[in-house]
């Protein structure tokens, strides 16, 4: 089996230790096995993503050394795809709209706004008639996973892990994943599983904070019938505080470093000297 790795960032800001970190690893995993490595761009929230941070991607991953193979992905090309993709789950009986906003969930949930905490179920039980009605009237809405039915579909599920092995995947516990809303046509869950597939990837090399996100795209992988790629989750790069590194952070970016006098060498040695290893993941 020839490998196919990919690094998928999004263009709402530049690019950090934690995406070099991912980046590395897959084009160290695909270059060492006379494989390919891809780029893409997930770009599907138009809200946040900017061509200017796209362009940045572009010259960082350039400075670091790291070519990619064939043209970039750039999803907000590709949404009659997941359109598509969508119509296949809505035909199975795996989707319904939901009308609720996040305010509302998060006060029957009794949690702090915001927080991430599975759905209630509320629109669950809606009349598809009533539903339908409200669509039309502009209510706006989310498609989510009858995540019970899909799951009892696909049957058992689980994954390959580097270092670890099969792992058993339980997509139970998010709940009702939202797949698609107004504002944004698709979702991560259901873009990345299309692409992956699409691009025939057969490794994934990401932080461990998208780890819990695997058990619901092994399920979506199950249910569309796409392939499974084997998965690779690196610690996480944390600051001085042991916080993770985040856009929202202002976490020091590559440009940062490299403006300060940073070499791709030295990034590749903070970044190995951090989560260990890139060639053992």
């Amino acid at each position: 089996m020839s490998i196919v790795t990919r690094f998928a960032p999004s263009p709402t800001g530049y690019l950090h230790l934690g995406h070099a970190a991912s980046a590395m690893a897959g084009h160290d995993l695909a270059r060492g096995a006379g494989g390919r490595f891809l780029l893409r761009l997930e770009d599907i929230d138009a809200g946040r993503c900017r061509p200017g941070f796209a362009e940045a991607i572009l010259e960082d991953l350039a400075w670091l050394g790291l070519a990619w193979d064939g043209a970039v992905r750039v999803q907000s090309a590709h949404f009659a795809e997941y359109r598509a993709a969508l119509a296949r789950l809505e035909a199975m009986g795996l989707l319904y709209r939901c009308f609720c906003t996040r305010a509302a969930i998060a006060a029957a949930l009794g949690a702090p706004h915001g927080a991430e905490s599975a759905y209630p179920g509320t629109c669950r039980g809606l009349d598809p008639a009533l539903a339908d009605a409200r669509a039309a009237q502009g209510e706006p809405y989310a498609l989510r996973l009858r995540m019970d039915r899909a799951a009892a579909m696909a049957g058992r599920l689980r994954y390959h892990e580097a270092a670890e092995g099969w792992v058993e995947a339980d997509p139970r516990p998010h709940g009702d994943v939202v797949l698609a809303r107004k504002d944004v046509p698709a979702s991560y869950h259901l873009c990345v599983c299309h692409d992956d597939a699409a691009q025939e990837v057969t490794h994934v090399t990401r932080g461990e904070d998208l780890r819990a996100a695997t058990d619901v795209h092994v399920l979506l992988q199950a249910l569309l019938g796409w392939p499974h790629p084997a998965y690779a989750h690196h610690p996480l790069i944390r600051d001085a505080a042991g916080r993770r590194l985040a856009k929202r952070d202002r976490a020091a970016t590559l440009r940062d470093l490299r403006d300060a006098g940073a070499t791709p060498a030295q990034i590749r040695e903070m970044v190995s000297c951090r989560i260990g290893d890139l060639a053992s993941l």
